[in-house]
């Protein structure tokens, strides 16, 4: 554990959890918006559900699309031919030896003849036994052979059986504070292809709660606007105006990372997605504007927070912010 780690644990009890007057709260985690992220060792508990987004409800059945291969399993056993279809031989000696038996009962000797008694009629219960015995020896011999071969099984004999690497097993951290020090916590198995995190990107996501929490205190919505979503942007507009409404400013400096981890990471398309638990410091007061009064928080005294944030990139372009969620 780094030194800014165990300096982290040791003044987290003179540190108040900041009760957060900057806005912003909301956005969107692409299908998982109404997802609960993973737990990690920075933010243990689950966090809180999604206060604002743009992003429509799952509909209904739609839970089923991240399980192609049940599809496929069920799309395959409805087109899988009958019997009689795969084993034409087969099909046509049975149609035969019917066909044969409503003959001999038309010509008046008998299904099979020599029923005239009951040994004849024991004699043609046997003969059906027998037949019918037979024919499913046939099928259950033939449907053994027809039988595909497991895919696990299959990727196991080929060498290829164990699972890529997630984002839980990734543990590299960033030069700076204990970015993802947590991690393995959050992993979830996923039909995506995995997105890797590394050093550089932890890197970004501590400089991107700087900056946005710089943008925030100028009021900077062009500056915002190059570090987070349309969706969260318009938020903190939202938040800006609602403040400035009740004659208010929030202001947040000095803000420093003092731990973090990864919750999950994921793909969809052409997008990466990643959600990291940060507890962070900084001095956070709120004034009225024509006074210039604090009414909350100090202008001399450190709080912390702990928060939720996913962050989203197109095709390995810059991370931008695309939500925020208070912790449990």
């Amino acid at each position: 554990m780094t030194a800014l780690a165990v300096a982290a644990f040791v003044l987290a009890p003179a540190l108040a959890e900041a009760q957060r007057a900057r806005g912003g709260f909301g956005g969107s985690r692409g299908a998982r918006t109404y997802q609960a992220p993973p737990p990690t060792s920075t933010a243990p508990q689950a966090a809180q559900p999604m206060q604002r987004t743009q992003q429509p409800p799952m509909a209904p059945g739609a839970s089923t699309a991240g399980r192609p291969a049940a599809g496929a399993a069920a799309a395959g056993a409805a087109a899988r031919p009958g019997f009689f279809a795969r084993n034409p031989f087969m099909g046509g000696m049975m149609l035969g030896l019917f066909g044969a038996g409503i003959f001999g009962l038309l010509a008046g000797s008998g299904f099979f003849s020599g029923l005239g008694s009951l040994a004849g009629i024991l004699g043609f219960m046997l003969q059906l036994a027998l037949i019918a015995g037979v024919v499913m020896l046939v099928m259950a011999f033939l449907r053994r052979r027809q039988q595909p071969q497991p895919a696990g099984m299959a990727r196991d004999m080929q060498g290829g059986g164990n699972p890529p690497p997630g984002p839980g097993s990734l543990g590299n951290l960033s030069g700076r504070g204990t970015m993802g020090a947590g991690m393995g916590l959050g992993a979830r198995p996923a039909q995506e292809a995995p997105v890797q995190v590394g050093p550089a990107d932890y890197e970004a996501f501590e400089r991107l709660l700087a900056q946005v929490n710089d943008a925030w205190t100028r009021e900077d919505m062009a500056a915002l606007g190059r570090v987070a979503t349309p969706e969260v942007v318009q938020y903190f507009r939202d938040d800006l105006a609602d403040l400035a409404a009740r004659g208010l400013k929030n202001e947040t400096t000095d803000t420093k990372l003092e731990q973090g981890d990864l919750a999950e990471a994921w793909r969809e398309g052409a997008r990466e997605y990643a959600t990291v638990a940060m507890r962070y410091s900084m001095i956070e007061v709120t004034r009225e504007i024509a006074s210039g009064r604090v009414v909350e928080g100090s202008a001399t005294e450190r709080g912390m927070g702990t928060e939720i944030w996913t962050f989203v990139r197109v095709q390995g372009g810059p991370w931008t912010l695309s939500a925020i969620q208070p912790a449990g």
